[in-house]
């Protein structure tokens, strides 16, 4: 059963990338705003993260529950170094070129989140009783003070800005809290409170992050402006029918009418090009990924590992559905790409770091 795991581990991630790497290269193939050296970049990811991934999964997981902290530490003083001397591009302060290489530190914060809150609440029994004096410590334990670990690296990744990683970032912090075991009433409560708040954010967004909420209400309102985007994204998806336009044949990539689609609106590519066949087949390399993430955290018999495991499926899926619900119109555009098949070193570096993390759980399910 672990050579099982394992084995689909590498299958279903093998499958993404190669796939994503098919479809960067038609997306650069003739962009006139990208060069297709980000189709060579992304093959040399691919081969350095391939190896990575290996490595990894040749460490004892325990190793990084020692340092789960100080990864923690390290990124939070990337996320505030760079308000201060990142670089600046396409209106936003997110990343740090050394020597040639250009980072982003919030795509590091995804896994140092997950490491922090595993330790965190590895160590950790929910104890929440209604009618209890203990209430009150039990809810600093086991909900504000992991909030208060979250909302920190959430507040600067939202000044860079960066609000589609700030929700991804909560994400996490939501899908680990309820792995803990914390009981519903608990967390029903506090995401009812989240929504009441969730007004009142209106007046601390950007004009353009106000734009994006308007137009996915309606994209008509501004088609050459904030709308574009998705009437293209959707043009281009629909367009591709079921068996799609073919590889390098899809009209609103090849012609550049669609922005992005290199990076956030990748999937608009797939879409066109591989039509709904091509799509489903990713979505079910996708699906199979997560399940046999979920299967490797259920067998874990060891409470950071396993929440580790479920950290790394979250956001995962998480990214996954925001993403395509984007590239579709179903969500607001908040600029998050789709994983291991958008442009982007860090991003496709930190999950293939994730996927090691994986097989490491699956080959090592206990602590004795």
């Amino acid at each position: 059963m672990r050579r099982e795991l394992e084995l689909k581990i590498w299958i279903f991630t093998a499958c993404i990338v190669l796939m994503g790497l098919v479809v960067l290269y038609s997306a650069a193939y003739q962009n006139a705003r990208v060069s297709i050296k980000v189709f060579y970049d992304q093959l040399y990811c691919a081969g350095f993260g391939f190896t990575l991934m290996y490595l990894i999964s040749r460490v004892n997981y325990r190793r990084f529950y020692d340092i789960a902290y100080i990864v923690y530490a390290i990124m939070m003083i990337l996320l505030f170094l760079v308000l201060i001397k990142g670089r600046y591009a396409l209106g936003a302060q997110r990343w740090f070129s050394f020597a040639g290489i250009t980072f982003q530190p919030s795509e590091i914060a995804k896994l140092g989140m997950i490491l922090a809150l595993g330790r965190y609440f590895s160590q950790r029994r929910p104890t929440f009783k209604f009618g209890t004096k203990s209430n009150s410590k039990a809810l600093w334990n086991h909900l504000l003070a992991p909030l208060f670990i979250t909302a920190v690296p959430m507040l600067f990744i939202f000044k860079q800005p960066d609000l589609g990683t700030a929700i991804l970032i909560f994400g996490i912090f939501f899908i680990m809290t309820y792995a803990s075991g914390i009981e519903m009433k608990f967390l029903g409560g506090f995401s009812a409170l989240c929504l009441a708040a969730a007004p009142f954010m209106w007046h601390i967004l950007k004009p353009y992050q106000r734009d994006r909420l308007l137009v996915f209400l309606n994209p008509n309102i501004d088609p050459l402006g904030a709308g574009y985007t998705i009437i293209q994204s959707k043009i281009a998806l629909g367009s591709g029918q079921f068996f799609g336009k073919g590889w390098l044949s899809g009209t609103q990539n090849q012609l550049n009418f669609l922005p992005e689609q290199h990076t956030d609106f990748i999937f608009s590519v797939v879409g066109e090009e591989w039509g709904f066949l091509g799509s489903m087949l990713l979505l079910l390399a996708y699906g199979g990924l997560i399940y046999t993430g979920l299967k490797i955290a259920e067998q874990v018999n060891d409470k950071f590992g396993t929440q580790v495991a479920v950290g790394i499926v979250g956001i995962l899926a998480l990214q996954v559905i925001i993403n395509m619900g984007m590239v579709m119109g179903l969500f607001p555009v908040v600029g998050i790409t789709l994983p291991m098949i958008s442009y982007g070193r860090t991003s496709f570096m930190i999950f293939m770091i994730m996927m090691g993390f994986l097989l490491s759980l699956s080959k090592r399910r206990t602590v004795f």
